[in-house]
């Protein structure tokens, strides 16, 4: 079952979570100002400070996720199936959630939600592909 489970789910409760803790929950109006403050800042080669904060890591790990999920895709398994029918269900969760919650309209939460719908149209597009014949042209020769 763990295999069916997608996988950018991961990112989108992280998010969930950490609006529950702002003051106000899921009607929080400053999701932006504490989603982007500095956590810690890192010095690069050429001495330029580089501020990172809670947004940057989340749009990090959700990236490196959806990565894992494109190669968990490729399987053509029962359980790849039902992992495409799950996405597609948490893609309508995030799309529900970015157009009717306050705290969730964020340059942060639609980066993620990208994300899903990029799993879900990935997901579908690696299964349905295979399943079509090959059929050689002039071109290709």
């Amino acid at each position: 079952m763990f295999a069916a489970t997608p996988l950018l789910s991961l990112p989108v409760l992280a998010y969930n979570l950490y609006v529950l803790s702002l003051n106000g929950s899921f009607r929080a109006m400053d999701a932006t100002a504490k989603l982007t403050a500095p956590l810690f800042s890192l010095r690069t080669a050429a001495g330029a400070t580089w501020p990172v904060s809670v947004s940057d890591l989340m749009i990090a790990v959700a990236l490196l996720v959806l990565f894992i999920e494109l190669f968990k895709s490729t399987a053509s398994r029962r359980a790849a199936m039902i992992n495409h029918a799950l996405s597609m269900l948490l893609f309508v969760a995030c799309l529900l959630e970015l157009l009717l919650e306050p705290s969730f309209a964020t340059s942060t939460f639609c980066l993620i939600s990208l994300m899903v719908l990029l799993d879900v149209v990935a997901g579908f597009i690696v299964t349905i592909g295979p399943g079509r014949p090959f059929q050689a042209t002039d071109d290709q020769y």
